[in-house]
């Protein structure tokens, strides 16, 4: 059984939600929840309610970034050779984008 949690205003987190997905859709979600350096849960929990996600830079961040960027860089040499750029790696791209411009613009 997981550990009992609280949310920021310090009430018990007791209801469960579950769905199911896609193994490709899955994958891509633990992508993007990677690079947010938030839980599965309170990255879901934030979505839901429309919340911006922020990013802070953190040594899981930068990793998951690094990790992004080397599978990007292993389908763009697969490109190169005559392969056709897939909607989920112009979606990932694009969020790695957005997450290093953020952070950029916080260190400002």
């Amino acid at each position: 059984m997981s550990a009992k949690n609280l949310d920021r205003h310090n009430r018990w987190r007791s209801k469960t939600v579950a769905f199911r997905v896609s193994p490709e859709e899955w994958e891509h979600f633990e992508k993007i929840v990677a690079l947010s350096g938030l839980t599965k849960q309170d990255y879901l929990i934030e979505r839901t309610l429309q919340r911006d996600i922020i990013v802070q830079g953190n040594p899981r961040v930068y990793k998951a970034l690094k990790n992004q960027m080397q599978d990007i860089y292993g389908e763009l040499r697969r490109i190169s050779n005559g392969g056709a750029v897939s909607n989920e790696i112009l979606d990932t791209l694009n969020l790695i984008a957005v997450t290093l411009g953020g952070m950029k613009e916080e260190c400002k």
